[in-house]
């Protein structure tokens, strides 16, 4: 009971989480994400001591229940796989181009929580829900990929590089996590 509104969460626990991560989805669903073993009263009070910004995030998400969330699935990705691709393709050589980066292989997943993602060894790894995005968020995923390939991390030097294409890259990066599509 979170200032006299019932709230529940779905808890995971994950051998990779270090820290405790609270998120509310579109949906108005929360979801607690915790290190195995965890105590359970920590969590209970990091949700409480979250609990304005956990009850703001749910209001936010509830002015969108109208409007419908493009549910995607395995099906989807089977049929869009090779055309996500091709298009990860051309825009990543496109930016690698302006960049003068070089990467080795790109591939299209079916992944619940991310847009993208950059291996050590210049692997890109894409989302296929990419394919439902406007143009600019794409170019956005695609850029903030082949940025990772000179740094591997989120410093300054690294967004220093995206906003060298889009200086604008916060408000892409908002509204990108408001899209109407769900991860």
């Amino acid at each position: 009971m979170l200032q006299n509104q019932t709230v529940t969460y779905t808890l995971r626990q994950s051998p990779r989480a270090r820290h405790l991560r609270l998120t509310v989805w579109r949906d108005g669903s929360v979801v607690v994400t915790a290190p195995r073993g965890f105590a359970e009263a920590r969590m209970e009070d990091f949700i409480r001591e979250k609990s304005r910004w956990l009850l703001n995030k749910i209001n936010y998400f509830k002015q969108f229940k109208s409007s419908p969330i493009k549910r995607l699935g395995r099906r989807d990705y089977l049929k869009h796989k090779n055309e996500v691709c091709e298009l990860a393709k051309a825009k990543a050589a496109h930016f690698g181009r302006i960049y003068g980066f070089k990467f080795k292989r790109i591939s299209i997943k079916n992944q619940k929580t991310r847009w993208g993602s950059c291996s050590k060894k210049g692997n890109l790894n894409f989302n296929f829900k990419l394919l439902f995005l406007p143009a600019r968020l794409q170019d956005y995923i695609i850029v903030h990929e082949l940025c990772h390939l000179r740094e591997l991390n989120h410093s300054r030097n690294f967004w220093r590089l995206v906003a060298q294409t889009f200086p604008q890259w916060r408000a892409l990066k908002k509204e990108l996590r408001t899209s109407a599509l769900n991860l």
